[in-house]
């Protein structure tokens, strides 16, 4: 009878503190933001470019880099070229891509939306930096050099407060 009490009792310890684990993990949201490789400049009035054969070697690459993460949702801006940086990562995770607007960001509405999750977002020069602020809720980011497709931001949003870094992934 002592086992049996013994046994129940440490069973619900071990469901109580998964449970809290579980609790503690949806409550962390991390956002993944980079900026759309490298495009097609051979048309300056193209608005809507392609990406050139290199910006496709990266796209494939950054899925390649966060092959070892499991994605909720992808964000992309509605162009040809952070679409095709997107596809290969949101094939991976069998996810589809979820167009945003930059100039529409609503980012209190976006992180409720996206609490506990893992996502990628996908950006430019001007607005991967201004989304990484937006998230944070401050100015700590300036926009990204034309040249450079390559900064991987980091943004991690807890109940402990919101810490950010960027990296350069080539």
């Amino acid at each position: 009878m002592k086992k049996l009490i013994l046994i129940t009792l440490i069973s619900v310890f071990v469901v109580t503190s998964c449970n809290q684990k579980s609790k503690t993990e949806k409550d962390i949201s991390t956002y993944y933001l980079i900026r759309h490789a490298e495009k097609d400049r051979t048309d300056s009035t193209n608005r809507n470019p392609n990406l050139t054969d290199v910006g496709l070697v990266r796209a494939e690459n950054w899925a390649k880099h966060f092959e070892d993460l499991k994605f909720d949702a992808i964000y992309s801006t509605d162009y040809n070229r952070t679409k095709q940086t997107a596809l290969p990562t949101a094939k991976a995770n069998n996810l589809e891509i979820v167009f945003y607007n930059p100039s529409d960001l609503q980012v209190e509405a976006f992180i409720e939306k996206t609490k506990g999750k893992t996502v990628l977002i996908v950006g430019h020069s001007n607005t991967t930096p201004k989304f990484a602020n937006s998230l944070l809720g401050e100015s700590k980011y300036d926009d990204m050099a034309d040249n450079n497709n390559a900064s991987l931001y980091k943004v991690t949003i807890s109940k402990n407060g919101k810490t950010s870094e960027v990296l350069v992934v080539n």
